[in-house]
């Protein structure tokens, strides 16, 4: 579950274009032009029924950290991270080739890629504990050795990025105060390290400058209102504020310009949207950088700033626009880059070569290269599996329907290739997590696997959910399980009025904060959904809000803003909890739990599937001991969407049996 904070910009997974996607040619490609390109690529009937496996026999592509180094200095290899093997680890994929060359071999822990060192074949990698999202982050030594850099129990920590002239790993660790994360300087020889900042805060560190002087701070206050501190690191004073203002505003940091000069910022001051700003780090003067009509997500820079990456959340979509800071011009990709959007943009130490991703609803992620002198462009990896075609997957469509005030809700449609009014499906509204995710339009191999199987899902995107405005995103503040929940509620009738499903078989599913809603779904309307599916969902937010793990500290107060105090609001809380009103329970649920979750804890699945078993409910429940707050292992992601299928087979698709729980 990830709570929102006053930033509306982008996820603590997307910075400096390491995630969303947008585009081809010169060089934004608009989620209606992707759609189209690939529509035109339908030439064969699409086959149906395929398995869990087939879909998640797609492979996972992804770069290494946006701050590090993603071209190897000795052999122009990209660092990547892979799941081929069904456990996530770090590869060095060869530009000339395609060719892969495993880095690390765990097959337990997921082992993300996160830099090259710039001088030689050694490369940094985080890893945590089976899900526990304890991340240490390791040095691979030339000779394949792992070696902790951040070794102690409870220890979480962070790679920040290098120092200009690559002699210093900055890395940020809560071990001195499990609240706070406090940043070191580590010699890239010698390993020996040093305290850079002292966080007796607790704020959240957003980016350092490129030269080392500036460290810059968020303070999340509340949902709707936060701010930015400077640090400069080679004082001992304390950070200062720059974003001094009345009322609610959100400030939040993107990142430093190349030369240091500026610091480049996110605020909501001026509108709905958020903008680009930057802060003149000399002057303290304020100018926009860049404005839309939607939220810009994130913007950063090449090695020398010679290139501008940004991007914008375009409804769902993601437009990201490559700027040559010289010229002015946006770059033009060869058109032999496909349709699609743009995940992840790289760039080697002289910018002459580009790595990037391209993704769309109908085509999970690869790594594409291009040579920014003469052009030359290939495509490195193929992450579709070849038992499916493109036609065997479906569009996302976005589409609006008013919900039961006449609010207007958005949300991302995936119809089955054989949906019609002669031949009605069963459905299922997808409620995403947060509170404030937003769902968005991308490959989904769960989402595509239920599609191809006969089953509609309508990604509903409630009131809350982010990228539609502040307006909209705070709508819920202090009201969850309310209007948020009738806004699902009212998207399975908005279901049900569609010619092509079947009135009587509408479900709802969700993940995190998305159990959470289908959990209140059953609850609190009993009658609204015929099942649900409860992945790593809150059930007891008394519980919850008490035990949130402590390196939130940073935003505890925004996310106290946001749900309510526990202190506070106990009784609210209390009302709002599943697990108190179990017995309200009547539709089939199936519970889907890791148990080294540390957000949402294993107690909460175990509970209520407990007390809806008691009360006769007929409660499904899958509990995975090496999995925490999603699904890091391929084979479990299979028997995870193998248990969707079956139990949506059994109790929505066809009639739902009587008798005694299971």
């Amino acid at each position: 579950m990830t709570f929102k904070t006053s930033l509306l910009i982008v996820s603590s997974l997307c910075v400096l274009a390491a995630c969303g996607p947008a585009s081809t040619g010169p060089v934004t490609v608009s989620a209606s032009e992707a759609t189209t390109a690939t529509a035109v690529s339908v030439q064969s009937e699409p086959e149906l029924g395929h398995s869990a496996e087939v879909f998640f026999n797609t492979t996972s592509y992804g770069m290494g950290a946006s701050s590090g180094y993603a071209f190897s200095s000795e052999t122009g290899e990209i660092l990547i991270s892979s799941d081929e093997t069904g456990v996530i680890n770090a590869y060095a994929l060869d530009p000339e080739s395609g060719d892969k060359r495993a880095l690390t071999a765990s097959d337990t822990n997921a082992t993300y890629a996160l830099s090259w060192f710039p001088e030689d074949d050694r490369i940094l990698v985080t890893a945590d504990g089976g899900g526990d999202e304890l991340n240490h982050i390791y040095v691979r030594e030339a000779d394949g050795a792992l070696r902790d850099l951040t070794p102690g129990e409870n220890v979480k920590a962070s790679f920040m990025g290098w120092s200009a002239d690559g002699s210093q790993i900055w890395i940020s660790t809560n071990e001195r105060d499990p609240a706070a994360f406090d940043l070191y300087a580590y010699d890239a020889e010698t390993y020996e390290r040093s305290l850079v900042f002292e966080n007796a805060e607790a704020l959240a560190m957003s980016a350092i400058s490129p030269d080392g002087r500036w460290l810059a701070l968020d303070r999340p206050r509340t949902s709707a209102d936060s701010d930015i501190l400077l640090a400069d690191l080679t004082s001992d004073e304390a950070p200062v504020l720059i974003t001094e203002h009345e009322g609610n505003i959100a400030y939040g940091a993107y990142d430093f310009t190349a030369d240091s000069s500026a610091l480049v910022y996110a605020t909501n001051e001026y509108g709905e949207w958020n903008q680009a700003w930057t802060y003149d780090l000399t002057t303290g003067e304020r100018a926009p950088l860049i404005e839309a009509d939607w939220d810009v997500m994130y913007v950063g820079y090449s090695p020398s700033g010679q290139y501008r990456v940004s991007a914008v959340n375009n409804d769902g979509f993601t437009d990201v626009t490559v700027l040559d800071t010289a010229t002015g011009e946006t770059v033009s990709l060869p058109d032999s880059v496909p349709a699609g959007d743009l995940a992840g943009v790289r760039f080697n130490e002289d910018e002459t070569q580009m790595a990037f991703g391209v993704t769309s609803s109908v085509a999970p992620n690869n790594i594409h290269w291009v040579d920014l002198q003469t052009g030359t462009h290939r495509q490195l990896t193929e992450a579709l599996n070849p038992e499916l075609k493109p036609e065997d997957l479906v569009e996302a469509e976005v589409v609006r329907f008013d919900s039961f005030d006449g609010v207007t809700v958005p949300g991302i449609m995936y119809r089955p290739h054989n949906a019609s009014a002669d031949t009605p499906v069963p459905a299922l509204v997808w409620v995403h997590g947060g509170p404030g995710g937003q769902s968005r339009a991308g490959y989904s191999a769960a989402i595509q696997h239920l599609v191809n199987n006969g089953y509609a899902v309508y990604a509903a995107n409630n009131r809350g959910s982010s990228g539609y405005g502040k307006t909209f995103f705070h709508m819920d503040d202090r009201r969850h399980g309310e209007e948020d929940l009738q806004d699902i509620v009212a998207a399975g009738d908005y279901l049900r009025s569609l010619d092509w499903v079947r009135d009587d078989a509408v479900g709802v599913i969700g993940g995190s904060y998305g159990g959470y809603i289908t959990a209140a779904a059953l609850t609190f309307h009993p009658e609204a959904f015929d099942v649900g599916i409860n992945i790593f969902g809150v059930t007891n937010w008394v519980r919850t809000l008490e035990s949130i793990p402590p390196w939130w500290e940073s935003f505890r107060e925004a996310l106290y803003d946001e749900m309510g105090d526990p202190a506070t609001d106990a009784e609210r809380h209390r009302a709002i909890s599943p697990l108190f009103h179990a017995d309200q329970i009547v539709k089939p649920m199936l519970v889907i739990q890791g148990a080294n979750d540390p957000r949402v804890l294993q107690v909460e699945s175990d509970e209520l599937v407990a007390a809806a078993r008691e009360n006769g409910a007929i409660v499904e429940y899958v509990l995975f001991p090496d999995e925490g707050h999603g699904f890091r292992r391929r084979e479990n992601r299979i028997t995870a969407s193998d248990a969707y299928l079956s139990f949506l087979d059994e109790y929505l698709a066809g009639e739902t049996p009587e008798g005694d729980s299971q």
